[in-house]
């Protein structure tokens, strides 16, 4: 007679804190590779990315794990800073260095005067091609798919907003002009495209050879890491202290945590239309709210 054998059930793997993952991200990486990078490393599936980086670019990639997904979309609409170079004389079918020439004019002659005219006038509230080679949807499909497939994609332009565009170091061939640049500006802005339509404004194309974005709303370069040493020890930012760093802050008592707890609205407190952290008597982080009509709605509820 045979003795059934009792089946061996598997630990169940504790969920890593949630919060979010600075990461500095390593040229020739997409997004995507650097969130499948991560969810090994942090040990879960629940792992999402705040605005996408190229994979040409290097810098702040931040990184949502578990409950701090919900996070992501919020975070993506903050103001962004970006280091740049920009090659004047050459225009590139995705206007950066991966693409393929398209024209050499020699841009030699252009002073630097004419470089700094053709950068404040993109500078402020400006109207925005987005690149052909880009992940805009047209009619339901990727721009970028279109375009590989020969297709003359027309994008509407959007407005967008170069808080700064300041100018560095400036080097010189007889055919080419290399610029320096500092980029502050709003969610949704293609730095490609700006180095697109400065060569375009002063005669003689341009395309992006270098990108690394030093900041993401407040989180900065200071505080990404490396994709080693994330493996090596994979540091969390908790996520209190990611919605106290990048939004404005309201304290409840326990009434009313009670009451957001469960999607209920609160009265203004006139932080602005949002979003705004709400955190509850004992400093926990219960949801995100907006500010509409004299009242406090409830965007994300994190409180269980």
């Amino acid at each position: 007679m045979s003795t059934a054998q009792p089946k061996r059930t598997q630990p169940r793997r504790t969920p890593p804190p949630s919060g979010l993952i600075i990461v500095d991200k390593p040229a020739d990486w997409t997004s995507h590779d650097v969130v499948g990078k991560m969810r090994g490393v942090a040990g879960t599936r629940k792992v999402g990315h705040a605005g996408t980086l190229d994979p040409m670019a290097t810098g702040v990639l931040v990184i949502g794990v578990e409950k701090a997904t919900r996070l992501l979309g919020h975070l993506a609409l903050t103001e962004k800073v970006y280091e740049a170079t920009i090659r004047l004389g050459v225009t590139t079918n995705t206007d950066d260095a991966e693409g393929e020439t398209l024209a050499t004019t020699p841009a030699g002659h252009v002073a630097d005067e004419q470089v700094r005219k053709g950068v404040a006038a993109l500078t402020g509230e400006i109207m925005q091609v987005p690149p052909q080679v880009s992940a805009i949807k047209v009619d339901g499909q990727r721009a970028y798919k279109l375009a590989r497939a020969g297709e003359e994609v027309a994008l509407a332009a959007r407005p967008v907003t170069i808080h700064a565009f300041e100018v560095g170091e400036i080097r010189r061939t007889p055919e080419t002009v290399d610029l320096d640049a500092v980029i502050t500006c709003s969610s949704g802005t293609y730095i490609r495209a700006l180095a697109r339509d400065l060569g375009a404004s002063l005669g003689v194309g341009g395309h992006l050879t270098r990108l690394r974005r030093t900041r993401v709303g407040p989180y900065g370069i200071e505080a990404a890491r490396t994709i080693e040493d994330l493996a090596r020890e994979c540091v969390i930012m908790p996520m209190a202290d990611a919605v106290a760093a990048a939004f404005p802050r309201r304290d409840v008592g326990e009434d009313e945590a009670r009451l957001v707890a469960h999607g209920g609205r609160l009265r203004a407190a006139g932080l602005g239309p949002g979003p705004i952290g709400v955190f509850g008597p004992d400093g926990a982080l219960l949801a995100l709210a907006e500010e509409r009509g004299g009242a406090a709605r409830p965007l994300v509820v994190f409180a269980s």
